[in-house]
């Protein structure tokens, strides 16, 4: 199995080649590591590594004008590998794609990024977009 960590070059060129006006939704699906795996060997869980990369990212995040919209703990996998599970799930929301392309090139965010990398042992990051309003499951 690969531990989809960070975008590969070819994805990023992909997201980058994409509208940056539209305001998108990041889906986050998270699973940590048991132990997060430090240059400097410090020992603490990945979900408390996690829990410092969310905090030091905040007010980036937040000043480019991003904001959780919705956070969950998944439970059972109805449809899909049922070897796959997350530890969290949540949906970020960004005024549009140049905010995040912002965020994950802000010198600061770079540096604290690495309490992320310690953290998770697999991810999927997917950029959504909205759909117009309807009243089924299509629209």
């Amino acid at each position: 199995m690969t531990d989809h960590l960070d975008p590969t070059r070819a994805q990023f060129e992909v997201f980058k080649n994409l509208p940056r006006n539209p305001p998108i939704m990041m889906l986050n699906l998270i699973r940590f590591k048991a132990q997060a795996s430090y240059e400097d060997g410090r020992e603490i869980s990945g979900r408390v590594a996690y829990e410092i990369y969310g905090e030091q990212s905040a007010p980036i995040f937040s000043k480019l004008g991003g904001e959780i919209i919705w956070r969950g703990e998944p439970q059972s996998v109805l449809i899909g590998p049922q070897d796959e599970h997350w530890d969290m799930a949540f949906i970020a929301r960004y005024p549009n794609a140049s905010a995040f392309l912002a965020m994950v090139t802000d010198p600061d965010y770079k540096l604290l990024v690495k309490h992320r990398q310690a953290a998770v042992a697999d991810s999927r990051l997917i950029r959504m977009g909205d759909l117009a309003s309807g009243s089924g499951f299509a629209g």
